[in-house]
């Protein structure tokens, strides 16, 4: 009795006892459970006050629940009624203990998951912020271990019908916590499906509450490459095998160190088996838009009515040009909209430009962007401003016209092309950089010394008119691989500066072959007969062939390999290269990408010459000896003001005066050396 009693009181003794042998310990538990139930009813006349006693009986009970299911059934249900009708004013220390208990039943399977996270879902309205920390984490890690092994389309969905309600919530911290956590289980490429991205564009990106709208519009401007460097569980950096060999082979061999090599070596094979498997893709946000018109058109209609400071319509600003330029949509009201803030002196200026650039495609009508293009030649391509404002003009033009080439007309062009012999760098770099964007994409509006000397590959391209779809039936250069092996080998050798003459000799002795002189009629007929079919197999081996319609039947009965589509690539770059009258240009040209975002730096690019002058690197080399250690002579000498010794003086003379000691030092005996060292000696030692 004694012993019971005692083991009643010394919970984590008796927790010990029971996983060894819950069987002979079960009355004792019966027990505790009778007193957690009895605390449990004391505490909920006064939830607001800590009790050290049921934190502990809880947690107890939480450890050992799995081994009495028939006695802990209503165990779970009893911590959620408690957390699901006091959770405002319930104690912090008790709510913790609580939620902690439950998420230990939880990992034992005790639990449904639904069952939990709806309720955590509903705690996320606590005021505490620790606390709504501690839950979000828990939510999202949970459904993380859910969905690792595959996706669980009914949890899942079930999920996100019930986050759909959180979002509308009046609450404004437990919609805004709602949002974060649909975000960050995008970002883990958990939630990573096209019902989640549209919950955040129709609710979080309309809603009431600032911080909702905010995260949900940052969301959106978050791409592929962020979202794989963001997430948390990115791969740790590969461990230095051969570092972790080399130190247990040079130590003393220890159990420690044995045990930390094969943790290296596990370490080193788990690395290395990850970068054999292949990296998985999925669309960014923009892409998984059902309706992207109507998100963007509301957003504009939001935008237009919003009060709110500049750093708000920035953001509504980015989203909606993303929107327009990804998906290709057409709000003509926008562009008259941006055109308003094209000041030099406006904060932000090469952002609005930039989001102006993004707005751009190939379907937007050619009248609606040339207004665009004459306010940024106005304000920004004049000589009353300075370089670095003409640069940034001429650059966010260049970056407007590589989306949409047919905005610009041949009289702006041209006034635009004046400047690539501008006296300032910055300025005549970005009129050439638009010179080679119309040299690559319509030519016919330069004129036609600026044109350049015309390449294979802009003779083979041919400039379209307004909505005009070029369908490809074939891979570009493929003609390539229906030329003999031997003529592709010598054309990558010699890079394509084959002379014909050998090939005209060949010609012209082969013709010589056909002379056949003979005063015997018969025979000539006889050979005549012969000699036909020969000459109709010849002739219909030379016929010419078209490369590309070879290259089309080829296409569709050959698998092609690495090596010719490398070989496509290397005769595609020299179309680049290659003047259609068969000689080179000295640098390849190689043309632009488009890609979907326009990067800040290409409009701000701005190129300055570096100061290269006297006064500038001798200012640069003072101000690198500004706090710099002073060190003191080699003979350990620290006073810069006394003289010089006879060895530093040597040093400045010229050599012929002293060659003669030089030699005099070579000629000495053994014993004058030893005298010369004793009396050096004798002198350091004096000196210190």
């Amino acid at each position: 009795m004694g012993k019971s009693a005692h083991l009643v009181i010394n919970l984590p003794q008796l927790q010990n006892l029971i996983k060894k042998d819950s069987a002979s310990y079960r009355d004792d538990f019966v027990q505790q459970y009778s007193h957690f139930e009895s605390t449990l009813d004391i505490f909920k006349y006064s939830p607001d006050q800590p009790s050290k006693t049921l934190e502990e009986s809880v947690m107890f009970v939480a450890q050992v629940a799995q081994l009495y299911p028939d006695i802990c059934k209503n165990f779970p249900q009893q911590l959620i009624d408690i957390l699901q009708t006091f959770s405002i004013n319930l104690d912090p220390t008790v709510r913790d203990a609580l939620c902690k208990a439950l998420i230990l039943m939880r990992n034992k399977n005790l639990i449904p998951a639904l069952q939990l996270l709806e309720l955590f879902f509903q705690l996320l309205r606590c005021p505490d912020k620790h606390f709504r920390e501690f839950v979000r984490n828990h939510i999202i890690t949970d459904i993380k271990n859910i969905n690792a092994k595959g996706k669980d389309m009914k949890v899942n969905s079930t999920l996100q019908n019930f986050m759909y309600t959180m979002l509308n919530d009046s609450n404004p911290k437990c919609s805004k916590m709602s949002v974060d956590i649909m975000i960050e289980l995008y970002k883990k490429n958990v939630w990573s499906d096209a019902k989640t991205v549209n919950v955040i564009a129709t609710v979080g990106c309309f809603a009431k509450v600032t911080k909702v709208l905010v995260a949900s519009l940052k969301f959106f401007l978050g791409t592929n490459e962020q979202a794989t460097e963001n997430d948390s569980d990115s791969d740790e950096a590969e461990p230095d095998l051969r570092n972790a060999l080399m130190v247990n082979k040079v130590n003393k061999k220890t159990k420690k160190r044995k045990r930390q090599l094969e943790a290296a070596k596990k370490q080193y094979a788990k690395a290395k088996k990850k970068k054999t498997v292949a990296p998985s893709f999925h669309f960014s946000a923009l892409h998984l838009i059902h309706n992207p018109q109507g998100m963007a058109e509301n957003l504009f209609k939001q935008l237009e009515s919003s009060n709110e400071r500049a750093e708000f319509k920035l953001l509504h600003l980015d989203v909606i040009s993303r929107l327009i330029g990804v998906h290709e949509l057409f709000i003509f009201k926008f562009y008259p909209y941006i055109t308003r803030f094209f000041k030099p002196h406006q904060a932000h200026v090469t952002r609005i430009l930039q989001f102006a650039a993004q707005a751009s495609h190939e379907l937007i009508p050619a009248d609606v962007l040339e207004p665009v293009l004459k306010t940024i030649v106005n304000e920004f391509v004049s000589e009353r401003n300075s370089s670095d404002v003409m640069a940034v003009g001429l650059n966010a033009i260049r970056e407007i016209c590589a989306r949409c080439p047919l905005a610009m007309n041949e009289d702006m062009l041209s006034d635009l092309v004046m400047y690539k012999t501008y006296k300032q760098k910055s300025v005549m770099m970005a009129a050439r950089s638009l010179i080679m964007l119309y040299r690559d994409r319509i030519p016919h509006l330069l004129h036609k010394k600026e044109r350049g000397r015309p390449t294979e590959a802009v003779q083979e391209q041919r400039a379209k008119e307004y909505g005009e779809v070029v369908p490809m039936d074939t891979i570009p250069g493929a003609d390539i691989l229906v030329q003999p092996k031997g003529k592709m080998e010598a054309d990558s050798d010699s890079d394509g500066w084959e002379d014909d003459d050998d090939d005209d000799d060949d010609d012209d002795s082969s013709d010589g072959e056909w002379v056949n002189v003979s005063h015997d009629e018969d025979s000539n007929d006889a050979d005549d007969t012969e000699d036909q079919p020969q000459i109709d197999e010849e002739e219909e081996e030379d016929a010419p062939i078209d490369p590309k319609e070879a290259a089309k039947e080829l296409l569709l009965t050959k698998i092609l390999t690495d090596e010719d589509f490398r070989a496509i690539e290397v005769h595609n770059a020299k179309k680049h290269v290659t003047s259609a009258r068969g000689s080179r240009k000295s640098a390849p040209t190689p043309a632009q990408e488009k890609s979907e975002l326009v990067n800040l730096d290409a409009i701000e690019m701005i190129y300055k010459k570096r100061r290269s002058d006297k006064e500038s690197r001798l200012a640069s080399v003072q101000a690198g000896r500004v706090d710099r250690v002073k060190y003191g002579y080699k003979d350990n000498r620290k006073n810069i003001h006394c003289s010089r010794t006879n060895r530093e003086k040597k040093k400045n003379k010229n050599f012929l005066m002293m060659r003669h000691k030089a030699r005099s030092k070579v000629k000495k005996s053994f014993r004058d050396k030893q005298i010369a060292l004793r009396n050096h000696l004798t002198k350091q030692k004096k000196m210190k």
